[in-house]
């Protein structure tokens, strides 16, 4: 029967790239480890991984296996804090999956919260660039919860947090202008997005559906740094309102019609009772969305 061991034993060697250096993290035998593999391998059916001269790489059984394997050891790691925690949220650890924007507009407000309720509770944040991203590490069992866009047909607990305004930042906005349609701006080149970056596809889409396609004076892999680039007169740029800091003299401009997305807040399972506090505390300042 697979054991969590094992389980452990082949994140390891994938992550380290070496039984060498797996063994060594892991405090065991090189020999031990690699039995340890091999029964996990006679278990599941199949060879998980290949070794090479100088690496290892995974079969496709083994990439097969492996999310489903990091998941039962984050799951595992859950149950122990909870087991610990029992007793009241004092101490421990909450993992976070969230995006880049995210991190910057919705977040700091929230750990303010958080921290004064729980000082002992540590977060870790896991960020991504992009939502598919952020899904897919939910789902792979990186973090407790994920805070971002809700994902497409969740089979998780779900709460809604509220709908994120975009705005325009124009450095050639008019005097007292408070609202753009973007349609006005085609002929401009923007302060843009990477490619891969969640907020490249919100400008491209927002775009297309006023009837053209943003050329790029600039790309920025930064969610933070499109306004100051902006403000600083390379083009407009579409950014969450929620990011801007109040010392931000630019002129922001809403788009008319409005650009807005939807973001949530959701597990895997039913969530542990640290978990569970933070959810309460996210819904209580959800209004920084």
């Amino acid at each position: 029967m697979t054991s969590l061991r094992q389980l452990e034993y082949l994140v390891t060697v994938v992550d380290e790239g070496s039984f060498t250096r797996a063994a060594e993290l892991l405090h065991v035998t090189q020999p031990a480890l690699s039995h340890q593999i091999r029964v996990l391998e006679k278990d599941s059916g199949g060879a998980l991984l290949e070794r090479l001269p100088r690496a290892v790489r995974l079969t496709p059984m083994g990439r097969a296996m492996l999310p489903h394997a990091r998941a039962a050891l984050a799951d595992a790691e859950r149950a122990r804090c909870a087991a610990r925690q029992a007793s009241g949220l004092e101490t421990g650890e909450l993992e976070l999956a969230t995006l880049y924007s995210v991190s910057l507009g919705v977040l700091p407000a929230v750990l303010r919260a958080w921290r004064r309720r729980c000082e002992g509770v540590h977060i870790r944040l896991f960020e991504h660039r992009h939502t598919d991203e952020l899904h897919a590490a939910m789902l792979a069992g990186q973090a407790d919860l994920a805070i971002g866009p809700p994902p497409p047909d969740w089979q998780g607990p779900l709460w809604t947090l509220g709908t994120e305004e975009f705005v325009v930042i124009d450095p050639e906005a008019p005097p007292g202008a408070t609202r753009v349609e973007l349609v006005t701006l085609a002929t401009r080149s923007w302060v843009h997005y990477a490619p891969g970056h969640g907020l490249a596809d919100v400008l491209d889409q927002a775009c297309a559906a006023a009837g053209f396609r943003p050329s790029a004076a600039v790309r920025t892999e930064q969610t933070a740094a499109a306004p100051i680039l902006a403000a600083a007169g390379l083009g407009p740029t579409l950014v969450p309102n929620n990011i801007l800091p109040p010392s931000f003299d630019g002129p922001v401009l809403r788009p008319d019609p409005p650009v807005t997305r939807p973001l949530a807040a959701y597990t895997r399972s039913a969530p542990d009772p640290l978990t569970s506090a933070f959810v309460e505390t996210l819904l209580a300042e959800k209004s920084v969305v």
